[in-house]
């Protein structure tokens, strides 16, 4: 499925290991102008920093928070990207993993941030997921492709594609873990993500109050807009967060 929009998978060398469920590969193979690159920090990758540096490229990176501009309420429209190119960055790993991988790349901290609100909850059967606001790698790179579509900066030709992909996977999953004829799959039945707690304890909490403060949740009231310009961005680190909730995709 082609895109204008370049979409580069950060994916940490733990999710690139993956087999049964690395969503983050199984995205990539939809879409001819994607790209994975593995590692932790990026500060030092010639090919991530030769996107970050060419002036024909508006490179972003998909990061939920009080100074991402959100896609799905039109913050980015098409005028501001001009003739250039966008190229989405997107942390493909747990929280934690992505928080470490943004702390020890600055140059991403410098990038200005974007992101959405989510049109529904993850529809992850196989895994849970930390927090309603929480997507695959797969489910966030869809509700991106709908925003950027709903912002006139790209088309989505086939918005069925990845879910019905991803529903398959999933499928085929359930399927091997009933045959107990196969090793290295649970033997119990996976229950209704709807009836699931989440996670408790501190990380938890802060994450629930990071979503709260981002808007994922619906809570936030929407800032003034702001340019895309990488000068304008502050140096920040992100201090409780991984990748795709509004922009958070572990797993």
């Amino acid at each position: 499925m082609e895109t204008r929009t370049k979409i580069v998978f950060l994916m940490h060398p733990k999710e690139f290991k993956k087999e049964k469920a690395n969503t983050g590969r199984l995205t990539h193979l939809c879409l001819p102008q994607s790209v994975i690159y593995m590692g932790i920090a990026f500060d030092d990758h010639e090919e991530v920093q030769t996107l970050i540096k060419d002036p024909r490229n508006l490179t972003v990176l998909l990061y939920p928070g009080v100074e991402a501009r959100n896609l799905s309420t039109g913050e980015l429209p098409p005028a501001e990207l001009g003739e250039r190119r966008l190229v989405v960055l997107l942390l493909d790993s747990t929280w934690g993993g992505a928080r470490k991988m943004l702390r020890l790349s600055p140059s991403l901290q410098r990038l200005p941030r974007i992101m959405f609100t989510p049109t529904g909850r993850s529809r992850y059967v196989i895994k849970q997921q930390p927090h309603d606001g929480c997507l695959s790698t797969l489910e966030a790179t869809h509700e991106l492709l709908l925003a950027l579509e709903r912002s006139g900066l790209d088309r989505y030709p086939l918005p069925t594609q990845l879910l019905s992909i991803f529903e398959r996977m999933q499928r085929f999953q359930i399927h091997c873990a009933a045959d107990f004829a196969r090793g290295g799959y649970r033997r119990q039945p996976y229950s209704d993500p709807s009836e699931r707690t989440a996670p408790q304890g501190r990380s938890g909490q802060r994450r629930s109050a990071f979503l709260r403060r981002t808007g994922i949740d619906g809570s936030a009231t929407p800032g003034p807009t702001r340019s895309l310009d990488q000068d304008s961005i502050p140096n920040s680190s992100t201090s409780n967060t991984s990748v795709a909730l509004g922009g958070i995709a572990p797993g």
